[in-house]
């Protein structure tokens, strides 16, 4: 049995976020959380609701024991790309792109 929570049109560029994924892959929901918590990366606000989310859907709706829960699976997907202009000198302009990121976090039971 697993539970999952979805976080859609984050303003946080996928790399970002990946590398804070790769970290709590795997581990226990509560070391996740601890790592989470001590992470200073911007991505880590995102996740730690994310997380938190993820198990009360595990506790609420399937009736998971929140003690035996783990990160079975976590990915990111790039959002839609926002579009913005800079202008620059003699009259031309760059492009910025402001990206967004699509996260998923699955706990599941551990045996």
């Amino acid at each position: 049995m697993q539970a999952a929570a979805h976080l859609k049109h984050a303003r946080i560029s996928p790399r970002k976020v990946q590398i804070v994924l790769d970290l709590i892959r795997g581990k226990d929901a509560d070391a996740a959380m601890a790592i989470l918590k001590n992470t200073r990366r911007g991505a880590s606000e995102y996740l730690i609701k994310l997380l938190k989310s993820a198990i009360a859907n595990a506790e609420n709706n399937f009736h998971m024991d929140g003690s035996k829960l783990y990160v079975s699976e976590c990915f990111v997907t790039p959002g839609p790309t926002m579009k913005r202009l800079m202008p620059r000198a003699k009259g031309s302009a760059d492009r910025i792109l402001k990206r967004t990121s699509h996260v998923t976090i699955v706990v599941a039971e551990r045996d």
